[in-house]
């Protein structure tokens, strides 16, 4: 698994836990070992830019996928094709605001966006109840089973 990441933001950040959150994500969702996906933190102003170019909405968001080929989860038997899975924005300031409010701490808050982020990657959506019903379900596996995974550690 290839997963590169690029802190360009003021924030300390855990990078080597989003890497492990994000190699436990793919392998859960049986993601091919040669698949490809970058992970870039940037500070509000480059996010709320991405934001307005690519969403048509004003301010900085938390999180942004940008998918590349597509790719779709796989199965055990069956793992998704190499390739170009895309790119992933995160921008810890709204990050962290939205940790204070959750109460939890930053990289909390960073893992759960690089799951969701990761899930959009792979075509998941929340715009209807059923997909958020769904998108969610998944995420809360992915981060319950990443943290179990942690504490063995």
């Amino acid at each position: 698994m290839s997963i590169e990441i690029n802190n360009e933001s003021t924030i300390e950040v855990d990078e080597a836990a989003i890497q492990r959150l994000a190699v436990y994500a793919l392998d859960a969702m049986h993601v091919h070992p040669d698949a490809e996906l970058a992970i870039v933190l940037v500070d509000e102003g480059a996010m709320e830019q991405l934001h307005v170019q690519w969403m048509d909405e004003p301010g900085p968001t938390d999180v942004l996928s940008f998918p590349m080929d597509e790719l779709r989860p796989g199965t055990e038997e069956s793992p998704t094709s190499p390739g170009l899975l895309g790119d992933i924005v995160l921008c810890p300031q709204v990050a962290e605001a939205q940790a204070r409010t959750a109460g939890h701490p930053l990289t909390d808050e960073l893992l759960l966006l690089t799951a969701h982020g990761i899930l959009h990657l792979l075509g998941f959506d929340h715009a209807e109840p059923a997909e958020e019903k769904e998108m969610f379900g998944i995420q809360r596996d992915i981060l319950v089973g990443f943290s179990m995974q942690e504490r063995r550690r």
